[in-house]
């Protein structure tokens, strides 16, 4: 194929303007309504036994065309389409749109990896990982102490479980990089390069993972993009080699969805969305963005949503309140940016006209500036950082996997509700950082340590009920979070192991602080919500 690319990131640089995801005018996504098998044609084209679609690429100027991979759960059927001509992509638009065989059709949207990269000197105060534990002594900009994410009470708690295999979708990784020894996710039912789908997925010798950039099963980051966030998740830690990532344990399985220009077609995500799904990933990092909606990935991003897979997405880096996806689909993680002394990333060190991107759709904010991890050209580097929201949603997703391996059960909506309302609140710059949740900041910056409380206190038989309570055990106080909010007859009521009511509120929000003062012991915290009575054991110690 004749790829023409956008070079969003060459114009980004040279303009202090808007970046937009411009059409790929070169390739259509065409959504079919019924099931079909994908034939053999000519020139890489497939014939789909629909008459009518059939003609239309026999008899234009469409150079391939062929079938999209969607999860083995799905019932979507996608045809990605790409043109000789892209003077004619509107007129093919048209023309398949008004078939009756086809659901919609859309152009393939290009986005981008949310971040930029910089070097350092030889100085082994750069080597601080400020975002898991900030001393206030960072010396590449401003640092707070305690601005971070509480990393190190986290790990007390855990420190990751092998069986929890998280996504990465981005420019790929550097797969022999030491401090990843054993942690690469493996598709042992693939035998290697003896170039045999052995497993009948679509995806020969995908032993390590899948290049969806170049259609090969070489995921190797060949951008540098990829390898920073792969770290940022799960660099190995007490190993005494590189860096600490949140989750030490945990399986990473590599998605190249980026090109060596850090940019990607929507397709690429959305058929490394329904891989990573259908190959057991629980939570995809998506560290990427295009301005462009579009149906077809949203409907990958509801396929993994649907089959309990979290998606952590980044807010992107213009300092403005556009919506980038997949940050702004519903029901995904979307992570603005903070920088060491918790102000909001504005701008990032690559640019005066970078900043966080905010807006009605961010779920919290993370460390994202000044960012160290692993180089994608050197095993021994260890001075190369980045900065942007692609590096806060890491962050988040390995804060996630944490949680997924104190609690398995976790589905998405509830991880999302705990990591929004166990994150710290009113930390940031007053005039953006408002009570409760805000547009700059969402519920507030991650704090690992109060995700892992609050999740381990949601136990089997309680997962149905439609509200939180952490921490649990509980000292002075203990914070009440709702699924949705409750009606105007609701109520909470405590009572002691005689029954005895020991406290009642019947005024509720989304999020509500109880201030415990009775004696140590156990409890029941009961919720009626003028319908249905619900009730949660609590400790107070």
């Amino acid at each position: 194929m004749n790829k023409i690319p956008i070079k969003l990131i060459l114009i980004f640089l040279a303009f202090p303007m808007l970046i937009t995801a411009e059409p790929a005018y070169e390739r259509l996504i065409i959504k079919i309504k019924t099931p079909f098998e994908a034939g053999n044609s000519d020139n890489e084209k497939i014939t789909t036994g629909i008459e009518e679609i059939d003609m239309i690429i026999l008899m234009n100027e469409i150079s391939g065309a062929r079938k999209m991979k969607t999860g083995k759960l799905s019932n979507d059927h996608f045809i990605i389409v790409t043109l000789n001509d892209p003077s004619k992509a509107e007129m093919l638009l048209k023309l398949f749109s008004s078939l009756n065989s086809v659901e919609f059709v859309e152009y393939d949207y290009q986005g981008e990896g949310g971040s930029y990269t910089g070097i350092v000197p030889n100085d082994p105060h750069y080597y601080r990982q400020w975002g898991l534990k900030n001393d206030g002594s960072f010396s590449l900009s401003t640092a707070v102490t305690g601005a971070d994410i509480d990393m190190e009470l986290a790990w007390n708690i855990t420190q990751g479980d092998s069986n929890i295999v998280v996504g990465v979708m981005d420019s790929g990784f550097k797969l022999d990089h030491p401090d990843f020894a054993g942690r690469i996710w493996i598709n042992h039912a693939e035998i290697p390069n003896n170039l045999v789908d052995d497993d009948g997925n679509g995806f020969t010798d995908d032993y390590t993972g899948w290049n969806f950039a170049y259609n090969n099963n070489n995921p190797t980051d060949d951008q540098g993009h990829g390898t920073n966030v792969t770290g940022i998740i799960g660099s190995t830690g007490n190993n005494s080699i590189g860096f600490a990532g949140v989750d030490w344990n945990c399986k990473l399985m590599i998605l190249k969805g980026l090109d060596n220009n850090n940019s990607g077609f929507y397709s690429w995500w959305q058929e490394a969305i329904y891989y990573a799904v259908d190959n057991g990933a629980k939570v995809i990092n998506m560290s990427v963005g295009g301005s462009s909606f579009s149906s077809s990935l949203q409907t990958a991003i509801n396929y993994a949503i649907s089959n309990n897979v979290s998606i952590v997405a980044s807010m992107m880096n213009f300092n403005n309140a556009v919506p980038y996806y997949p940050a702004a689909y519903s029901g995904v993680i979307g992570v603005g940016s903070t920088n060491p002394n918790d102000q909001r990333s504005n701008p990032f060190f690559w640019s005066a006209s970078s900043g966080s991107n905010y807006g009605s759709h961010i779920s919290v904010c993370a460390p994202g500036n000044y960012i160290f991890g692993p180089n994608y050209q050197s095993n021994t580097n260890y001075t190369s950082y980045w900065g942007g929201t692609s590096q806060a949603a890491p962050h988040v997703s390995g804060v996630v996997s944490l949680m997924l391996s104190q609690n398995p059960g976790l589905n998405p909506n509830q991880i999302k509700s705990i990591i929004e309302f166990s994150s710290e609140d009113q930390v940031g710059n007053p005039s953006e950082d408002m009570p409760g949740w805000d547009q700059f900041y969402g519920h507030g910056r991650l704090n690992a340590h109060n995700a892992l409380t609050m999740a381990i206190g949601i136990d089997e038989k309680e997962r149905n009920i439609p509200f939180m309570a952490y921490p649990n055990p509980a000292g002075t106080e203990i914070n009440v979070i709702f699924s949705k909010l409750p009606f105007n007859k609701s109520s909470i009521c405590i009572y002691n192991m005689s029954g005895i009511k020991v406290y009642e509120r019947t005024t509720l929000n989304l999020q509500n602080r109880i201030y415990l003062n009775f004696s140590p012991g156990i409890y029941a915290m009961n919720f009626h919500d003028g319908l249905n009575s619900y009730t949660r054991k609590i400790v107070i110690h």
